[in-house]
């Protein structure tokens, strides 16, 4: 690759990274919950520092890193660019962390001369142009790359480009190394690899467009498409994992033969009902190198009807979460919960997988507090008396509250775990009133005192404000997690009294954006994994057991607790089944409300009963995004037939970018909808990736087409017409193959129709819907059913002659149904 002003050095081999528990004085932190800290211009930048990253900024910013040795690079891993720019290390470490690593690439220079590159790193970094140490940098920051530009001198030929960095990781690290190309003698990029040039191109031609011969499976094998053959055989291993809070995972060895189109890696039936990582490192000819694919797996085909009785399905759902949920301690409590030998085998083993995490502060050790807190206070007699005083030692001496001293990184600020700590603390204090908890120095009674200070603060919050992260697939489930547990446990009746009507108004919205099992609406925090599936979000799961329609997950926060609270604690629920399951064929629902502080998401559904469509109006539009998903629509009765629109955040799929390539948007849209019908108009900038795509799922349609500026869908009798100001282009190799629509550009408009119909070409044709903007930001689409719609720049929306205005909608929210 030539290389031009800009031009990033993509070819890299990487040691692996030196980790050390960075441990500093227990101290405590200031602060409250913040439920808008992702409203941020600054992409993953969290204003809230930790007392570790203090010591390490104390100790490394702006100081020159001390030289190191140089590494062996005969064990470094060969990274493919895989479409991205830089480097790219990012993970999630649950502990602060120091990583040191070094990471080489190169430059093929025509004859010797100065050049001039630019180094990006967060933490700090040393180069090392052939042995020759020229620059260095050390910012420190966290998550947000500083630059420098260096002067070196080349020499023709092979030039080696070496980097020692290093970084403190607090949970979702960024770690990224970038080299950029400003202006030398002519040259090119290369590499370091042992491998020939010809086998390191024909290798990553091979992995860009390689994917998996399907993204949902239901019982199919699954197999590796290679529209690249290799162009030598191929061995290696595959590591199949959930997402960074799952505990479960497979391994499969791997042959290729040279030349082979496809393999099969496995039966689908193998692996757990959930979004699942297929890790590769493959070996071509003695060039090692690694890979990443997703999809879902799903159990739908060996699950039956659900029974039309409530008790037969909180039986269902407790049993199938004991024998095949995941090591989570919401499965050890189902596990306690069903009582039986294997049962209470299985819990045990949980539990002692778990209890590290908790002992250590692990972030997000709250998520598994709860529940371990509700098997101990109503099962401990199930379990061995070394286990309950394991789990008691540990609940005395974890850290509820940034107040209270410590050196962990456990996340306090977001609604959802604010909930859960404040519920910890409260529940905890109440079953230990008389002994000290070793961080606050309370007394058990003191301790569930402040726990429940905290709770009605936060019960405050939520009666006045709700969710800013609204409508989340991820986040609702961990709120569930803490609602039930205050209903079910509280010993005060206010709080008990205010979880129940929370838990009440939480289920209201999901009944209001569920459609026969699966939830659809825009998510004020989205992922990869809770958006690239169907059957097994867990919302989908909770659907099946309150209404009767969807599916289970192996991934659990709360359905053991729902189940729980239905069959022991006399939760009474609204009958929302109609409302849920929609199948009214002669009226729609539409349902607007507003959720967060000073109501900044205002959102709008509509559904009928082949189609759902939900998003958010008026909503930050031009901002940086971080994990919003702006719309989300599906039809017919297949769980999987659903689109969304975004802008990606990164190139690289399945990675740990917030916002990432499906989960989240770099920049917002503007999004307004009316019925069936959506606009989603985009005005990004460099440097976010310069195409919005959309996520159209092909193998999930019962017919579809894509052809120049519009792509057609029909499941059952729901269709969907897509329309863009440019030719969409249907993706045909690597992981997202013939599941993407890409539109160029950073200004890209997308008009969404969606309608019920068995003739999808009498559909597509009847809705041609044409469109045009004024001068002044005015968007008029001419729609077959509804006339002239116009969006307003102001968020508003007229038609039909009717005016939507966004800024008129309550909190509690207004259902409105309408004749088809």
């Amino acid at each position: 690759m030539t290389l031009i002003s800009g031009s990033p050095i993509p070819y890299w081999q990487v040691t692996d990274l030196e980790q050390a528990r960075y441990d500093v004085a227990e101290s405590p932190m200031e602060g409250e919950m913040d439920s808008t800290f992702f409203l941020t211009k600054d992409k993953n930048f969290i204003p809230h520092t930790y007392p570790c990253r203090t010591a390490y900024i104390a100790q490394v910013r702006d100081v020159e890193p001390a030289p190191r040795p140089m590494p062996d690079w005969s064990v470094a891993r060969n990274i493919m660019p895989a479409g991205s720019p830089f480097l790219d290390l990012s993970g999630f470490w649950f502990r602060a962390t120091r990583i040191h690593g070094w990471a080489r690439t190169a430059v093929t220079a025509a004859q010797a001369g100065p050049a001039r590159l630019k180094l990006g790193i967060c933490g700090a970094g040393v180069v090392y142009v052939n042995g020759l140490r020229v620059a260095w940098l050390a910012p420190a920051s966290r998550n947000a790359m500083a630059e420098v530009e260096f002067t070196a001198e080349l020499v023709a030929g092979h030039n080696e480009i070496a980097i020692q960095f290093e970084d403190l990781c607090e949970r979702d690290a960024v770690i990224r190394v970038a080299l950029t190309w400003h202006d030398g003698p002519p040259a090119s990029a290369s590499h370091c690899f042992s491998a020939k040039s010809a086998l390191v191109t024909e290798v990553e031609a091979a992995l860009e467009a390689m994917h998996l011969d399907r993204k949902l499976y239901d019982g199919e094998d699954i197999w590796l498409i290679l529209p690249r053959a290799f162009p030598r055989a191929v061995t290696g291993m595959v590591h199949v994992a959930g997402h960074f809070m799952s505990h479960d995972h497979n391994d499969i060895a791997i042959s290729v033969p040279a030349g082979a189109d496809r393999v099969r890696l496995c039966a689908s039936t193998d692996l757990p009902a959930d979004f699942r990582y297929f890790d590769f490192n493959i070996n071509c000819g003695g060039f090692v190198t690694q890979a990443r694919l997703g999809a879902e797996i799903s159990w739908r085909h060996k699950t039956k009807s659900a029974s039309a009785q409530i008790s037969d399905r909180i039986a269902e759902t407790l049993v199938w979460l004991a024998r095949h949920a995941e090591t989570d301690t919401e499965t050890a409590l189902a596990c306690v919960a069903v009582g039986d030998m294997q049962a209470l085998t299985r819990a045990e083993q949980i539990i002692t997988t778990a209890l590290p995490g908790i002992e250590e502060c692990f972030d997000c050790a709250d998520f598994a507090l709860v529940p371990l807190l509700w098997a101990r206070m109503v099962y401990g007699d199930r379990l061995s008396q070394a286990l309950v005083a394991r789990i008691d030692a540990a609940t005395l001496a974890f850290r509820y509250w940034m107040d209270e001293p410590g050196n962990d990184v456990q996340w306090y600020f977001s609604e959802n775990h604010a909930l859960l700590f404040h519920t910890a603390a409260y529940l905890a204090g109440h079953m230990h009133p008389n002994a000290t908890f070793r961080r606050s120095g309370r007394v058990g009674t003191a301790q569930s005192r402040a726990g429940y200070e905290r709770l009605v603060s936060w019960f405050d919050h939520f009666e006045s404000a709700e969710m800013a992260e609204f409508n989340s697939a991820t986040y609702f489930p961990i709120d569930f997690k803490g609602l039930t547990a205050l209903y079910a446990l509280a010993p005060d009746a206010a709080i008990q009294q205010r979880a129940y009507k929370a838990i009440v108004r939480l289920v209201t919205m999901v009944a209001h954006s569920a459609h026969h099992g699966v939830i659809t609406a825009a998510q004020g925090r989205s992922y990869e994994h809770s958006l690239c599936v169907s059957d097994t979000s867990e919302l989908t799961g909770l659907s099946r057991l309150i209404w009767g329609k969807g599916t289970f997950g192996a991934h659990a926060n709360c359905l053991a607790q729902i189940a729980l609270c239905l069959r022991d604690y006399k939760l009474q629920l609204p009958d929302l089944a109609a409302i849920a399951n929609w199948e009214d064929a002669d009226h729609a629902q539409e349902w607007t409300f507003w959720q967060g502080n000073n109501a900044f998401a205002r959102l709008y559904h509509y559904k009928t009963c082949d189609t759902a469509m939900g998003s958010v109006a008026s909503y930050r539009w031009g901002d940086w995004g971080y994990q919003e998903t702006l719309l989300q629509a599906r039809i017919g009765r297949n769980p999987a037939a659903q689109i969304w629109i975004n802008h990606p955040g990164e190139i690289v799929q399945s990675g740990f970018g917030r916002p990432s390539f499906w989960g989240g948007s770099a920049s917002v849209p503007r999004v307004q909808q009316y019925r069936d019908l959506a606009i989603v108009a985009f005005n990004g900038q460099a440097p976010q990736p310069g195409f919005t795509h959309a996520w159209f799922p092909t193998q999930s349609f019962d017919e579809w087409s894509v052809d120049g500026t519009r792509a057609i869908a029909r499941s059952g009798n729901g269709a969907m017409v897509i329309a863009a100001g440019a030719p969409l282009v249907l993706t045909k190799s690597g992981g997202s193959a013939d599941h993407e629509l890409r539109l160029p550009g950073y200004d890209g408009l997308w008009i969404v129709r969606l309608g019920q119909t068995s003739d999808l070409g009498g559909f597509a044709q009847f809705h041609a819907v044409p469109v045009t903007k004024d001068v002044d930001g005015t968007i008029t689409v001419t729609d077959a059913d509804y006339g002239p719609v116009v969006f307003h720049t102001d968020g508003t929306i007229a038609a039909e002659g009717r005016i939507l205005d966004p800024m008129a909608w309550s909190l509690r929210g207004q259902r409105t149904k309408l004749p088809l």
